[in-house]
């Protein structure tokens, strides 16, 4: 039985079906790379899976170790394991990076964990998560928040977006240790670079999982432009000029 099971999922937002008859498997302790470009439904899947408000599905089945997600709203699928790291990592005036860190788990200590992407303790645990911040380093935050709260299951969305390629691989590295420690993550990225770290991949296409296998086969496929830009309907493909 798969860790998360997704069938046949459906979802209108304001009128517009973004996901379709959406269909995705992840297993237990797998890196599950979502590839898909913009305005493709990836963003939308994460928080249809997490339970935000204004997110929930039409139709279809979502499960989480054989549970039905659909009756259970977020704080309760993150009692159960599942965690989100947001696209556009949230900013909390007046609330430094350690207490940030601490939000799930107030016990623990934060400092192995700023290590682990790669921040000092001492230069940022006393930083404000506001706007002094750059993206990058909101992103490393996000990524030290959790990893404190030892998910069975983390969606990582964009979790490299705005990071330099010499950090890049620092941050790949750090998506490895959710699978050491016995977590699965869906890792969703437009870069076909990224998707190649995972187990198993799957593109996304107007809402649409079109392929799923081996990640090189499915980086592949997308490089090649089958899928460069979604209108939530139908694939716009890449216009080479000659």
């Amino acid at each position: 039985m798969p860790l998360v099971d997704i069938q046949h999922l459906v979802c209108e937002i304001h009128g517009k079906r973004i996901l379709q008859d959406l269909t995705l498997p992840i297993v237990e302790q797998e890196i599950h790379a979502l590839l898909g470009a913009n305005g493709s439904g990836k963003s939308t899947l994460a928080y249809v899976l997490m339970g935000c408000q204004g997110f929930a599905p039409t139709s279809g089945l979502m499960t989480f170790k054989g549970k039905d997600l659909g009756p259970l709203p977020m704080f309760e699928r993150a009692r159960l394991g599942m965690t989100l790291a947001w696209q556009e990592p949230a900013r909390f005036e007046g609330m430094t990076v350690s207490q940030y860190i601490r939000i799930g788990k107030p016990d623990i200590d934060p400092a192995p964990y700023l290590t682990r992407v790669g921040l000092s303790p001492d230069t940022y645990g006393n930083r404000l998560v506001d706007t002094s911040l750059s993206g990058g380093e909101r992103k490393r935050i996000e990524l030290a928040a959790v990893l404190a709260m030892k998910p069975l299951f983390a969606i990582l969305d964009e979790p490299t977006a705005g990071i330099d390629m010499l950090s890049v691989q620092d941050m790949m590295h750090v998506i490895r240790s959710f699978k050491e420690g016995g977590a699965s993550v869906l890792l969703i990225t437009h870069q076909e670079t990224i998707a190649l770290m995972a187990d198993h991949a799957s593109q996304l296409c107007g809402g649409r999982v079109i392929a799923s296998g081996n990640p090189k086969d499915i980086a592949d496929q997308y490089k090649k432009g089958s899928c460069v830009r979604c209108d939530g309907e139908r694939c716009i493909p890449l216009t080479i000029a000659r």
